[in-house]
């Protein structure tokens, strides 16, 4: 199953402080709920795990993230992650590509995203795993923004808000 997501936020950040916040594996894993850096391989290359639970539903993925480039003079970037279910039970695949834009005294971000899961997570469905990637995204974007803020950041999963949103996309609610 495949999901393909966009988003643009901005931040009142200048573009060269969160171009270098959002390019340090070390920096911007902690905004992603649940996940841990295990491995830095080499500068562009490092290993995680992001562990997922809501309701019932229990997945712990470990794989790799590659920089696949990062142009400093573009603000552009591509990440390549591959993560396998540490219980056998499925995989997901990831395609990333973030651009950065000086913008109205601060930073717009644009990201472009592509996964791809099979086993246990893919059998919710198309439109319910769209829903629970947006709020991971949503819940990143949220601490992304606290972190260059010098604030608190959560790398727990809001699971109750995570599913609301599930819960109205089965019903079509906006």
């Amino acid at each position: 199953m495949n999901v393909n997501i966009s988003k643009t936020f901005h931040v009142e950040h200048p573009i060269d402080a969160v171009w270098a916040n959002i390019t340090n594996p070390e920096k911007i894993v902690v905004c992603v709920p649940g996940a841990s850096l295990t491995e830095m391989v080499d500068a562009d290359n490092f290993k995680g795990e992001v562990e997922l639970k809501f309701g019932p539903v229990k997945a712990k993925y470990g794989g790799n993230i590659s920089f696949l480039e990062r142009n400093a003079d573009t603000h552009s970037m591509k990440m390549k992650g591959v993560g396998t279910d540490v219980k056998g039970k499925g995989g997901a695949d990831m395609l990333l590509n973030g651009v950065l834009t000086a913008k109205d005294g601060g930073t717009e971000v644009n990201v472009m995203m592509d996964v791809t899961v099979q086993g246990m997570l893919a059998q919710f469905g198309s439109r319910l795993a769209s829903d629970a990637t947006t709020h991971v995204l949503d819940q990143f974007i949220s601490n992304f923004k606290n972190q260059l803020d010098g604030k608190e950041v959560s790398g727990s999963l809001n699971a109750a808000g995570m599913m609301g949103s599930m819960i109205k996309g089965m019903f079509g609610a906006k």
